[in-house]
Order: structure tokens, then sequence, then C-alpha cells
């Protein structure tokens, strides 16, 4: 891919998740992004690949993957555990050195000073992990279906509690403000995230901040409302794009 084009938005999916989530997002953001879903190792085409629990591992991935495609103006949009990983992604661009991003998007998630019912101290054992998701709406009820043998519990529950476990070492990193506009979007409905405590994350930027609720509980990422916000938050980046260009 060339450095030519429309801005690109990289996707950073929930635990648990593939990228399916942001398979209708090209059609909804059109011309005014190159929506880039990003697959973490351990779901989907990447099953066999260990999957990522440390940082350092994390950050290696993504600059590996992502690395050659900041050659043109971009923005993050991360959900749940996803907006821990933007977040932290965009503090290590800025100390490298490299193209920071436009715009940082956070969705469906606490900013790390504050305490997260999905990751505690100390996670149940498995026998009483996906109950224990279930009944915070981390998981869809069907989850219990099959039992201790049910492909939940064989394939789903291994990969979330991983990405869990990643999330608490995200969670303990250094927190720093960035230098980007950061925007936090909250569903209505979401008890997990709820909005007043997402609004704290107007302390993670010195370039602006925005809170923005769209309908929905906790997984609105598959509904049509947030994409749509994306597009003209992507639109807004198109355009400082050109006015640069037009001022050189």
């Amino acid at each position: 891919m060339s450095g030519t084009g429309p801005p690109r938005l990289f996707c950073f999916h929930h635990a648990g998740a593939g990228t399916s989530g942001f398979a209708r997002w090209q059609r909804v953001l059109g011309g005014s992004a190159e929506v880039v879903p990003v697959l973490l190792p351990g779901r989907d085409a990447r099953f066999h690949e260990p999957r990522i629990t440390a940082p350092e591992r994390l950050f290696a991935e993504l600059f590996d993957r992502l690395g050659p495609l900041l050659d043109r103006p971009y923005a993050l949009y991360g959900h749940s555990l996803g907006g821990l990983i933007g977040y932290h992604f965009a503090r290590v661009v800025e100390t490298a050195g490299l193209r920071e991003p436009s715009r940082v998007v956070v969705g469906a998630v606490l900013p790390p000073h504050l305490p997260s019912p999905l990751l505690p101290a100390a996670f149940p054992p498995d026998g009483q992990l996906l109950p224990w998701l279930v009944s915070y709406g981390a998981l869809p009820a069907e989850a219990l279906e099959g039992g201790p043998g049910g492909i939940w519990q064989r394939r789903v529950l291994p990969t979330v509690r991983d990405d869990l476990l990643l999330g608490q070492a995200l969670r303990a990193l250094e927190r720093t403000p960035l230098r980007v506009p950061l925007v936090a979007v909250a569903g209505l409905d979401d008890a997990i995230a709820p909005t007043g405590p997402v609004g704290q994350w107007r302390h993670y930027s010195t370039a602006g901040f925005r809170l923005e609720t769209v309908p929905g509980g906790h997984f609105f990422v598959r509904e049509r409302e947030v994409a749509q916000l994306l597009t003209g938050v992507m639109d807004g980046v198109g355009a400082e794009v050109r006015s640069k260009s037009s001022s050189v």
C-alpha cells in the first residue's frame, strides 16, 4: 500500500473476539477512511499462533504489522480491551518518534486508573470464569450451554482469559497523556463501562478530548451508530490533511 489515499482507521477488537465486529465498517465509512481491522494472534485465521499476554510482545507485533502502514495520516479505534491497546500503541508510537495518529478513539473501556469489573486482581478459576463473565454481560447467556465440554469452554474461554491477562498488564503500564486528540465513546446501557467513568479519559490527552454516547450496551461495536460516529471523526482527519496540504 502506498502513502497516498484516504486516512487509515486501525481497529482493535475486544477480548475474546476477532475482527468480525468491523466487517461492515468500510461500507459505512466509504471514502472517508480505509478501515484496517487488526487481528491479534490466537483467533480466526491466526488461531494456531500463540496468544499475546505481555505488552512487550504486543507492541513488537503491532510495530511489525502496522509500522509500514503509518505512511499516511491515520486514526485508532479500540473497543474494550482494544481501547487500552489503542491508547498504549499511541504512546509507544510517540516515544518511538514515528508518525502519530491524528485521533485516538476508545470505546466501551474505562481509563486505566479506574478499577474495571472485568480486570480484577485475581480471576475466578476456570470452572467459574464462564458464568462470571456471563453475569457481567461480557459473554452471552448461550455461552453456558454445553457445559464444561462445550465449544465456549474449549475454544472461547482460553482466548478470553489470555486477553484479560493482557488487559491487566496494560493497565499496569505507565499512564501519560497523549499529544493527540482523544475521543471516548460510551454505550448508554453499558454497565461495564458507564458514561461517567468513561468520561475520565479526559485526563489522557493534552490536545483535546470529546465524550460521545451511542445506543447499546458493552458490545455497541456491532451497531451502525459507532461506525457513523467514526465517519465524522475521519472526515475531520481528512479535512485537516487537505488544509495542511493546501497551505504548503
